[in-house]
């Protein structure tokens, strides 16, 4: 079973005075369908990717990414 990684992009990226998905990517250095996936949850980023979009949001890369609950409890 592999795990559910949730994260808050979107979010984060609203509150940054309503950042686009363009922007992001730009600052990243991947495609804006990259970031699409990222926040509809159907891509988990590379470590060095996240990390990337931590920098940008100058914040944790553990404020942005979480292990879905549901599967952290299966793994137990």
């Amino acid at each position: 079973m592999s795990d559910s990684v949730l994260n808050n992009v979107r979010e984060l990226r609203r509150q940054k005075k309503g950042m686009t998905q363009q922007k992001l990517a730009e600052l990243t250095g991947v495609s804006r369908q990259t970031i699409i996936s990222i926040e509809a949850h159907r891509y988990t980023p590379s470590l060095a990717l996240a990390i990337k979009i931590a920098k940008v949001f100058e914040t944790n890369i553990e404020d942005i990414f979480k292990i879905s609950e549901q599967d952290s409890a299966s793994n137990k």
